[in-house]
């Protein structure tokens, strides 16, 4: 879920081909679940599945969003989250029981002949063979992917930092917190959306976020906004009992320090606020990872796809197409650059 900060953030509208030319490090579970929850069968909940049972509807997101991507010029960079701070654990075991009950929901929603999608939504899993799966079809696909140490979202942001990256890509907020001068949101869901609970759609399109920007409109140091984070509540503690985004902007700009704001306010949670501080300011991120986008694979996309996951066979000559096309046209731009330099 990360931080909620929304209400604070300034979020600026624009289209993907403005993202054209740039490399966006994107958060991969974050996208994953969002593939998983999105992809289903409206009434029921139901996930696509191939022959034997196994989901895909992550792998038919990757697969289609990031051909869209390619073809407008997006170079995408998958990060996978690595282990969790100990801290995290009873975050961690909380979701565990919160699936536990939705996915019993879900059940007897269908028993019921109910709509059930809502409750499939929250019950949804990403395993361990998903996640090598997804690795696998990126592969193919000539898409890089760097596995973090740590969380995900905070290696983008050191890799945004770094300038190896433009932007990280994530829902969450959490890679402000550590520092990514980027933030692109909406890459995988842009288009028209439902509205939960409604027959209504709105039209969703990337929203940028600048840290320098964001942080000068609130007038507070990025430091600051990791402690703004830390009242509100982040993945890692629900924070400060009734302290909101405003109140808790408020409080940091009274008391300025950690120090100072926790001498006023009821501090609660078994984790402390020092370790949250800390693991912000100084994640675990690796300095190893090579980014390279390649020509994809054909012979091996269509035996995964289509021979191993059921997949239709014209539908992937399609976007085959799609990929190849792409990865000579970002050649070709990346020769005439060159060129231009020389």
């Amino acid at each position: 879920m990360g931080v909620d900060i929304s209400s604070l953030v300034e979020a600026k509208e624009i289209e993907l081909i403005e993202l054209s030319g740039r490399a966006i490090a994107i958060d991969a579970f974050n996208i994953l679940f969002q593939f998983l929850s999105i992809i289903r069968d409206r009434m029921t909940g139901e996930p696509l599945r191939d022959s034997k049972g196994r989901v895909t509807s992550h792998l038919s997101g990757l697969l289609y969003r990031n051909s869209n991507l390619l073809e407008i010029g997006i170079k995408p960079v998958f990060v996978f989250d690595g282990k969790p701070p100990e801290f995290k654990q009873s975050t961690i075991e909380a979701r565990k029981e919160r699936k536990k009950e939705a996915e019993k929901k879900w059940k007897e929603a269908v028993e019921r002949g109910e709509r059930a999608i809502t409750y499939a939504q929250a019950a949804a899993k990403l395993t361990d063979e998903m996640v090598e799966r997804s690795k696998m079809l990126l592969d193919y696909m000539g898409i890089p992917w760097v596995q973090a140490p740590s969380e995900g979202e905070i290696q983008c942001a050191f890799m945004c930092g770094r300038g190896d990256v433009w932007a990280s890509g994530s829902q969450d907020f959490d890679s402000l917190l550590a520092g990514s001068p980027r933030l692109v949101r909406n890459l995988s869901i842009t288009g028209r959306r439902k509205i939960p609970k409604k027959e209504s759609y709105v039209q969703v399109k990337p929203e940028l976020i600048e840290l320098d920007k964001m942080l000068s409109a609130l007038g507070i140091t990025k430091e600051q906004l990791i402690i703004v984070g830390i009242l509100i509540g982040t993945d890692y503690s629900s924070g400060v009992k009734g302290v909101g985004p405003k109140t808790a902007l408020k409080i940091v700009k009274e008391h300025r320090t950690l120090d100072k704001v926790l001498e006023s306010v009821a501090w609660e949670s078994d984790v402390q606020a020092e370790k949250i501080y800390d693991f912000f300011l100084s994640p675990p991120v690796t300095e190893k990872y090579d980014i390279e986008w390649k020509e994809p694979d054909a012979d091996k996309l269509k035996e995964f796809m289509v021979e191993e996951h059921d997949f239709s066979s014209e539908r992937m000559e399609k976007v085959i197409e799609r990929l190849q096309n792409a990865w000579t046209k970002g050649r070709q731009s990346s020769l005439s650059g060159w060129l231009e330099k020389k």
